[in-house]
């Protein structure tokens, strides 16, 4: 199918985005408060105050390197215009119509990068990059090595600060180093632990999630992909649906974590199991998206809608009733069109129908949320007209038009 070469390419201006500034600024928040707290509680002119610095200093280190890892090495990108070598390959991939190329086995494509991401299991906004398959180690060490960070700095925290509330105690009564905090270092070193709570609790689920999809070797969308193949009523020529990736525990994780810092496979060409191929899964995604073809509806738009996150003018229950996703919200007008493929109680989500065309010659895809109330649903009555149904009741309004296939006399 052909073979690709991983090139690193350090971007330092990926970090000046709003997710790398918060997350570098709570990692030295948490590091830099404890680290002043570690030092008056163990003082380095002891062996115990220089080993436990450097212990601390390890944990900062792992975290940031992994995370600077993770953001620079990328999950690597399908280049773009790339084809299988046989036409048969080409029958059993999607074209991409972004990166004018076809999508190779497991890479899907994303919004926010502009690309196809090889074993793309999520956009992370935290490293401004997708987690994929060429950072998927290193950003699991991070998701590892953070929460231990945070507890060992927690620790630190907390004692120095129940020794500070308490300084006259351990200078009168004691011979431990005294550690003092002050009003601002008090507030700083509180803040600090609850941080660090925080950063354990979310970023040690996340290593939960992650650890489950490599040791069953499916990232976050293949596991949605498999869960709709288990559950779509199949031919009987098809057979039962295999995954042709989870070779067992082991191997999976091998797969994944190697000496080298590399994964094994080349993000082209992936080992499958036998009785499986290199589209398997993509033919099982074709058919699932021809299915979900097969549901569309045609929606009429009565009314425009600015494409706000938060459409006041629309009222408070399609405010309150907000899809809970990052998805694009679409811009529409009325006599607009649109191609609905998912619905919520005050939201639609779908493509709009658009008749100009791109300099490249192909048709343009707006696809996003907009609101129920803006749209009324298209169907075909027996004398080839559209018909309005007007919230889905019986009650029809005829428009003014015949069917966008149906040429004029």
């Amino acid at each position: 199918m052909g073979q690709f070469t991983y090139k690193m390419v350090v971007r330092p201006s990926q970090l000046f985005h709003w997710g790398p500034i918060i997350a570098l600024s709570v990692i030295f928040m948490i590091s830099f408060t404890g680290m002043r707290c570690l030092l008056m509680w163990w003082p380095l002119h002891t062996p115990g105050g220089i080993m436990h610095l450097c212990i601390y200093c390890m944990w900062m280190f792992l975290v940031l390197y992994n995370y600077l890892l993770a953001a620079f090495k990328g999950p690597g990108f399908v280049p773009k215009g790339w084809r299988p070598d046989s036409e048969e390959g080409e029958s059993c991939l999607q074209y991409c119509e972004v990166c004018e190329g076809f999508k190779s086995p497991r890479s899907h494509h994303c919004r926010k990068c502009d690309r196809c991401v090889m074993k793309m299991d999520h956009h992370c906004p935290w490293i401004n990059s997708c987690c994929g398959h060429y950072n998927h180690a290193n950003f699991v060490y991070f998701l590892f090595f953070a929460p231990l960070g945070c507890t060992h700095a927690a620790i630190v925290l907390v004692i120095s600060t129940y020794k500070a509330l308490n300084w006259q105690y351990y200078m009168y009564y004691t011979n431990d180093p005294i550690v003092q905090l002050g009003f601002a270092g008090f507030i700083t070193a509180m803040f600090a632990i609850g941080l660090a709570i925080g950063v354990f609790i979310a970023v040690g689920m996340l290593f939960v999630i992650q650890m489950k999809s490599i040791i069953k070797n499916e990232s976050g969308i293949e596991s949605w992909i498999i869960e709709k193949a288990l559950d779509r009523d199949r031919e009987p020529e098809e057979g039962e649906f295999i995954y042709p990736y989870n070779f067992g525990c082991w191997k999976n994780l091998s797969q994944v974590f190697t000496w080298s810092g590399m994964p094994q496979a080349d993000g082209i060409t992936w080992p499958v199991r036998e009785g499986c191929n290199q589209y398997t899964l993509t033919i099982e995604q074709i058919q699932q998206k021809a299915l979900k073809r097969d549901r569309t509806l045609e929606y009429l738009i009565v009314s425009d809608f600015s494409g706000a996150w938060i459409p006041l003018n629309m009222g408070c229950r399609v405010c309150l009733n907000m899809p809970c996703t990052d998805e694009p919200r679409i811009p529409v007008a009325a006599g607009d069109k649109v191609l609905v493929t998912r619905w919520k109680k005050r939201w639609l989500y779908g493509t709009k129908l658009i008749a100009s065309k791109l300099k490249a010659g192909k048709k343009k895809r707006v696809r996003g949320w907009f609101p129920r109330c803006c749209a009324k649903e298209l169907v075909m009555d027996d004398g080839d007209h559209e018909e309005v149904i007007t919230n889905h009741n019986t009650e029809k309004t005829e428009v003014q038009e015949q069917n966008l296939g149906k040429k004029d006399n």
